[in-house]
């Protein structure tokens, strides 16, 4: 069969972004101290852009503009039934703000997890082989304190990748070792190991503690009675009394579910978190509210050289000549492009701004986080006539500085409970945190209970509503919370 040719015509609708478009949405990716930044590499790198010393860069506005607003839902992770909360949540009880939480305390060091513990190990009679093992074990402890991987599988890297002729005995022996330093739970496989753990070695300290026993034997054999919180159950099957039971569970909240937890990893968190620096200010005066964007980026214009027409070039050639001038014409042409994508992103910022400002007016005025009205990114959009896209890219890692604190731009987005509903779901949060804390701790509110107190607060919102805020706010099911 013999081939043929042929031509033929189509149509096709396609669209793509100009690379104004794709450097626009870069820029507006990014916040100030990311745009600081990549100013500066600019600067070094296009010799056609050069910055001006302007005394005053920043941008103010009051919140005289209208918009308008409109209304879509947020999707919230949603369990059906208590059956359903994962397997993390049948562990100790961590209810924030509560006398079981138990916060991690960053390290004042910057010492790692990993050379913590290498540096015990040092300092004890351990073969060099011993510590070549130690480290392949502890490089597969998390950030948590607890193992990764199985034993046998670290022993298979020992050997395999290490080159090291490693016994089964020597790595449990050197794995038993490790746990035996601090913090107390180190290495621990499990939550329950990890307790198990803690509470063995303060047995060793505090024998005569009868608690400490009683703990000890709950977490041993009657783990998962305690962890689900079904007390009367452990009462039976421990034969101990309610005092004793109550007794041995204060002991067990004074253990720490994440030993590894006080190093470098909660530390960098930390210090992330105290050296935000806010995108927006936003002060209340009287009844108005004025707007400030703090800008450390310096004003930007074309270099003279590059901004003439006709440039003269000495060339030893014509072809040399046109390099120079197509060089020069393409520096200037990107330096445009970088001053022009700068202002779409500072009008960008200042009009999504004013928007929320609009939205959330009475917060601003007030700093109560219950004076936040329903919000998402749709009515943004429609006040400012951009693409949610844009809203979105716009809010994302940015802050803003109020009176009273700073905060993230996307804590002013919060959907309605229902279509017709003004309430914003921090007012719900905050409800439904107060008929838990009022709650008979004994016999703990199920969501049902809950949804019904709601409903006589004013409240007209569903189960499935109340299930997916108290998952959100990390409170516990409510046999979780139940104390005796």
């Amino acid at each position: 069969m013999k081939g043929k040719l042929s031509l033929t015509q189509e149509q096709k609708l396609h669209q793509s972004l100009s690379p104004l478009q794709v450097q626009y949405v870069r820029l507006l990716e990014m916040n100030d101290s990311e745009l600081e930044e990549e100013v500066r590499r600019e600067l070094d790198e296009n010799p056609a852009l050069e910055s001006v010393d302007d005394a005053d860069h920043d941008i103010s506005r009051t919140d005289e503009d209208d918009f308008s607003e409109s209304a879509e839902e947020l999707q919230l992770a949603d369990y059906r039934n208590e059956d359903e909360i994962p397997g993390y949540r049948l562990s100790l009880p961590s209810e924030k703000n509560s006398e079981r939480y138990f916060e991690p305390h960053a390290s004042e060091s910057d010492t790692t997890l990993m050379e913590w513990l290498m540096n015990q190990l040092l300092q004890t009679k351990m073969s060099e082989k011993e510590i070549e093992i130690a480290r392949y074990i502890i490089g597969d402890i998390d950030d948590n304190g607890y193992m990764t991987r199985s034993l046998r599988a670290i022993e298979d890297d020992v050997v395999i990748t290490g080159g090291i002729d490693a016994t089964t005995e020597e790595m449990k022996s050197v794995w038993e070792k490790i746990r035996s330093l601090d913090p107390a739970g180190i290495g621990a496989v499990d939550l329950r190991d990890c307790l198990l753990l803690q509470l063995k070695r303060k047995v060793g300290v505090e024998a005569d503690n009868k608690a400490l026993d009683d703990a000890l034997e709950i977490i041993t054999h009657y783990f998962d009675l305690f962890s689900s919180m079904k007390f009367e159950r452990l009462q039976s099957a421990t034969g101990m009394s309610l005092d004793r039971i109550k007794a041995a569970i204060e002991e067990i909240k004074t253990l720490n579910p994440k030993p590894g937890a006080a190093f470098s990893g909660a530390g960098e968190a930390e210090l992330r978190a105290s050296h935000i620096i806010p995108d927006f200010i936003v002060e209340a005066e009287g009844d108005n509210l004025v707007l400030t964007i703090p800008n450390s980026i310096p004003s930007l214009q074309i270099e003279q050289t590059f901004a003439e027409a006709n440039v003269i070039v000495p060339a030893k050639s014509s072809r040399a000549e046109n390099d120079v001038r197509t060089f020069i014409r393409t520096k200037r042409e990107e330096a445009h492009e970088f001053i022009k994508a700068l202002e779409m992103r500072r009008e960008t910022l200042l009009r999504v701004m004013t928007a929320i400002m609009k939205f959330q007016r009475d917060f601003f005025l007030t700093d109560d986080e219950l004076k936040l009205k329903p919000m998402i990114l749709k009515d943004v959009a429609e006040a400012t006539g951009y693409d949610i896209s844009v809203v979105s890219r716009a809010t994302s890692g940015k802050y803003v500085a109020t009176n009273n604190g700073i905060y993230s731009l996307k804590f002013f987005f919060n959907e309605r409970p229902k279509e017709d509903s003004d309430a914003s779901h921090i007012e719900i949060l905050t409800k439904i945190k107060e008929i838990i804390d009022n709650e008979d701790k004994e016999k703990p509110l199920t969501d049902e209970a809950l949804m019904d107190k709601m409903k006589e607060a004013g409240y007209d919102i569903a189960r499935r509503t109340i299930s997916k805020y108290r998952e959100k706010a990390g409170i516990p099911v409510a046999r979780l919370r139940k104390q005796i």
